[in-house]
């Protein structure tokens, strides 16, 4: 049975890596033994010209890594809020991974709710 009650996490972290996969910026990984529900995902370019930038999900169950967001131009010193409303699921030892078309341009700050489930 999963637990009804959930401790928020926050992660920030700026983008180093320009390159896909294992080789992306791991912003977030789901502990061992939980779900966690993924509320914001927002990106912020800290560059004077507009940056590209890629956010891939990890799948361990499947060991494949998704695009969620792909070449996604974000304008010079702005924001851009992935999920607007929506939320995005993990498991455990799931992951968020990001890179740009330059390192050290975007930030990402990421809010979640984990739940323990002993059965992760």
């Amino acid at each position: 049975m999963v637990a009804s009650t959930y401790k928020t996490e926050v992660s920030v972290a700026t983008i180093a890596a320009t390159a896909a996969g294992d080789s992306a910026t791991v912003v977030y990984t789901c502990p061992t033994n939980h779900d966690a529900t993924v509320d914001l995902i927002l990106l912020s370019n800290n560059n004077a010209g507009a940056k590209k930038i890629y956010m891939q999900w990890y799948d361990l169950s499947s060991t494949t890594y998704y695009y969620v967001l792909k070449a996604h131009s974000i304008a010079a010193n702005s924001t851009y809020n992935v999920l607007n409303s929506g939320v995005l699921h993990l498991h455990s030892g799931d992951k968020l991974v990001l890179y740009g078309e330059t390192t050290n341009t975007i930030e990402a700050t990421i809010s979640v709710k984990e739940y323990f489930n002993p059965n992760n």
